[in-house]
């Protein structure tokens, strides 16, 4: 049986200048900024739609195929990560909690190698959370 569906969906890249990114979807594209962790930035596109710029210090970054990251957020993860590895899946990364971001979360790819993460937010300030 399918664990609960997915609530919302966060778009992570790599940027080199996070300031140069915010200017540019913060206040050019006008996106409401939905939770700031330091070294990351999440902005609401629309509904529960999030795009999150994420500050790396190699200038490759953001031209890399790793530099993209499909998040999906849900409360239970675990169920999910049950449910995928039974389903043969591979999971590069067990559910775990990451202090750094507050979040719990776990990593897998997709069939053309895309790294796919569930995940659940820890920080009250993220809209959603709870």
């Amino acid at each position: 049986m399918k664990p609960s569906p997915f609530e919302q969906f966060v778009t992570f890249i790599s940027v080199r200048d996070l300031h140069a990114s915010d200017a540019f979807y913060g206040n050019l594209l006008g996106l409401p900024l939905a939770l700031d962790q330091g070294t990351c930035r999440i902005y609401r596109v629309a509904g529960d739609a999030y795009l999150g710029v994420c500050q790396r210090s190699d200038a490759a970054a953001s031209q890399t195929h790793g530099s993209l990251i499909l998040t999906l957020v849900v409360q239970d993860v675990d169920g999910w990560h049950r449910y995928l590895a039974d389903h043969g899946v591979t999971i590069e990364q067990p559910p775990q909690h990451n202090p750094r971001f507050n979040i719990y979360h776990c990593f897998l790819r997709d069939p053309d190698g895309y790294l796919v993460e569930i995940q659940r937010f820890l920080d009250p300030a993220w809209p959603g959370a709870g």
